[in-house]
């Protein structure tokens, strides 16, 4: 077999890209606003992992860059659609509303997915608290909820869970994790209500002022771009390549008969799309061999329960592209000869890696695709996110006593 064959070198492009993306905002940030520069160091990690799959598995490879394209193609068209749709208009930025705006995310993160909700209301909730200063958390909290642990309850919600959907899991099956949906979601939003109202009160009777002044009915721009919204969810379930094109279709109509008002609301910018374009490509090609030498050894490790394919999968998710890690482990499962109740696999370790995929692709800017998209819109909206590691320093603090919780509920 091929995963035999794997030589130890080619997991270090892998490695090096993700330091890179940690590291060089931090050590040269000025280097790395430029994404020119960073497709530069994307490219040439990526080409030894390139040139040695297509000499060794070019079936591996294609495969590859086909899911990069359906992954990069259904976020730029939710990214671009969603760009043109505006809540025009700026609520009070009280704890109360802004524990509203995560709670309606969280739900229509299931619904329209975690990047058509983190595109559509990112850039209303910065604009409601623009006036305020003590808002660092804001767009944490944000991809905790809406980008990535709010779509957990359809094939819909977050891609790991639409591939599960094409290799077979019933639609409706994923309904079943509402008790960790509504666990994790929902001690989240009260994490961030309680330290939501201390950051409120912290404010300056100025920007309090200002945040009251700012006050405006909020209006719906862009209402047409729903319709193009649409067309991209039915395109959800056509295949390859009918998907990719209506999807491109719909982005297409959108940008050009879309409200121009919407966009320059939202101040919309192609910058961060194509900033999340360039890494992905460069992580979907080095991350192949890291895969495959996973999925070979994976079983010599013992993985059996369903708390060891959470933390495995959710581990793995941080840092890999969650739809791929989520395969990966399945695939192990069904290897394993248990009992198949769905798709091969028992019940409870398809719940695990479901779980461990959606949840623990919040631990890192690079776990989920909106992450780095809605990480890139608050810095550019002037909100300063955490470095990578400040922001897994957030997370670590947040989510691992809930993740502590899902295991003792997987350990019953």
């Amino acid at each position: 077999m091929l995963s035999n064959m794997i030589p130890f070198w080619t997991v270090f492009p892998f490695v090096f890209l993700l330091l890179s993306i940690a590291l060089l905002p931090i050590v040269a940030p000025h280097f790395w606003e430029s994404n020119g520069k960073k497709a530069v160091v994307a490219i040439l990690l990526s080409i030894p992992i390139f040139v040695w799959l297509l000499a060794n598995d070019p079936e591996g490879l294609l495969h590859s860059v086909e899911e990069y394209i359906s992954f990069i193609v259904l976020l730029g068209s939710l990214y671009t659609i969603s760009g043109g749709i505006a809540l025009s208009g700026d609520l009070q930025a009280t704890p109360k509303v802004n524990t509203l705006f995560l709670a309606l995310g969280g739900v229509l993160a299931s619904v329209i997915g975690t990047t058509g909700a983190s595109m559509v209301l990112i850039r209303p909730l910065l604009r409601t608290n623009s006036e305020r200063k003590n808002t660092k958390h804001l767009p944490i909290f944000f991809i905790l909820i809406v980008s990535n642990c709010g779509g957990l309850l359809t094939p819909l919600g977050d891609p790991p869970l639409f591939l599960g959907y094409l290799r077979g899991v019933p639609f409706f099956w994923t309904l079943r994790l509402f008790p960790y949906w509504a666990l994790v979601v929902g001690a989240l939003l009260f994490a961030f209500y309680l330290w939501d109202q201390r950051a409120y009160h912290s404010e300056s009777k100025e920007a309090l002022r200002k945040d009251q002044a700012a006050v405006a009915p909020l209006r719906l721009e862009g209402s047409r771009n729903l319709l193009f919204l649409g067309g991209v969810l039915y395109g959800v379930f056509l295949p390859t390549p009918w998907r990719e094109i209506l999807m491109i279709h719909m982005a297409a109509l959108s940008f050009f008969m879309g409200s121009k008002t919407a966009r320059h609301h939202n101040h919309f910018a192609w910058h961060p799309i194509i900033e999340v374009a360039i890494l992905f490509a460069g992580i979907f090609i080095t991350m192949v061999p890291t895969l495959m030498l996973l999925k070979e050894r994976g079983p010599e490790f013992g993985i059996t329960q369903p708390w060891h394919f959470f933390w495995l999968t959710g581990s793995l998710s941080s840092f890999l592209d969650n739809a791929p890690t989520y395969v990966t482990f399945l695939s192990l499962a069904q290897g394993l000869g248990l009992p198949g109740e769905v798709v091969g696999v028992p019940t409870r370790i398809l719940e695990a890696i479901s779980i461990g995929a959606v949840f623990m692709g919040a631990n890192s800017y690079i776990g989920n695709g909106p992450n780095f998209m809605v990480k890139a819109i608050a810095d550019h909206s002037g909100f300063k996110m955490p470095s990578f590691f400040g922001y897994m320093a957030y997370v670590a603090l947040i989510l691992f006593p809930l993740y502590g919780v899902i295991t003792l509920l997987l350990l019953r």
